[in-house]
């Protein structure tokens, strides 16, 4: 009697469930890993967020015992609110200027960098303009704030020196903003250099072989090779940068604590100003979702604009 037909089906039944119980071993594995970042996210990202949203409807204060519920009164205040509204365009102004030249640096330096053809002074380069990323933020806002005192600072002693007058780096209302964007510009532009030179480099060789070969120069290689192939490392710096720029603090903070003449003053600073000055935490939260607003729906926009295959 044959009975292979049978055993044929032991067998497939043993496969499935071998395949079964290694599907469940994988999606064991898998939701044990990502179980404590899923719940770490939850906590210190998704409850502020909704707490936040649930503040703002409130008149709340920590040092009263009541806290009125008030609706929407906080975000109508808002649109009433002049320095709110110079906060708002002030943030923007901010964003637009040092993310642009933030970008445009970076760019032409990671490609300066990627032609030197000495790994040891490539990597001493990086290192250099990785250096200030390392320092906290509120520290090198310090050493800044020497830097740009007007008496006796760095940039005002250069100046005198070479027969010019000092300048009011922090004080004249028409500079003290991009006095600001040059110290973050510091701070910060090694990150993205990295991040540019990380993608230069995984641009296959042959894309410039064949521009060669076409009698392509030295701009034209950057046009039509370098510059599309970097779409997608330029919207992951685009965004990141854009992302960390609104949320920008420290150096206003210690620097002109938004002065002079609210010149400074950007929406994380309003938010500490209202939140742990005045003890206005639903007005402050308020802020805090017009922000968190402000940052979605850019962060969605670049995502749509910005799209580029992934692959070369």
């Amino acid at each position: 009697m044959d009975i292979r037909p049978n055993s044929n089906k032991i067998v497939k039944t043993k496969d499935k469930r071998k395949k079964s119980v290694q599907s469940f071993r994988s999606q064991r594995f898998i939701f044990l890993s990502l179980t404590p970042i899923l719940s770490l996210f939850i906590l210190f990202f998704a409850i502020p967020i909704i707490w936040g949203l649930f503040l703002s409807l409130f008149q709340y204060n920590p040092l009263q015992l009541t806290s009125p519920f008030i609706g929407l009164e906080n975000f109508k205040e808002l649109l009433a609110d002049d320095i709110f509204v110079k906060t708002l365009m002030n943030t923007f102004q901010f964003v637009l200027v040092a993310v642009t030249v933030n970008i445009g640096l970076t760019l032409l330096i990671a490609l300066g960098i990627n032609k030197i053809k000495s790994d040891f002074f490539r990597n001493t380069f990086r290192l250099v303009y990785f250096l200030p990323c390392i320092a906290p933020l509120a520290g090198s806002a310090v050493v800044w704030s020497t830097i740009f005192n007007s008496q006796s600072g760095l940039f005002n002693v250069v100046l005198e020196k070479m027969g010019f007058e000092g300048v009011m780096w922090l004080t004249d209302p028409t500079i003290a903003m991009y006095s600001i964007v040059l110290m973050t510009l510091w701070a910060d532009m090694g990150f993205n250099i990295v991040i540019f030179l990380a993608g230069i480099d995984s641009i296959p060789e042959t894309f410039y072989e064949a521009a060669v070969l076409d009698g392509a120069n030295g701009w034209d290689r950057f046009k039509y090779v370098t510059f599309p192939l970097l779409n997608r490392t330029t919207l992951f710096v685009l965004i990141m940068t854009c992302l960390s720029y609104f949320q920008m603090f420290p150096q206003f903070q210690i620097l002109t604590k938004g002065e002079p003449q609210n010149q400074t003053r950007v929406l994380a600073l309003d938010i500490y100003d209202h939140a742990f000055l005045y003890m206005n935490m639903g007005y402050a939260s308020a802020i805090a979702t017009v922000l968190f607003l402000i940052i979605l729906a850019i962060t969605i926009i670049q995502l749509r604009l910005g799209r580029s295959k992934w692959e070369y």
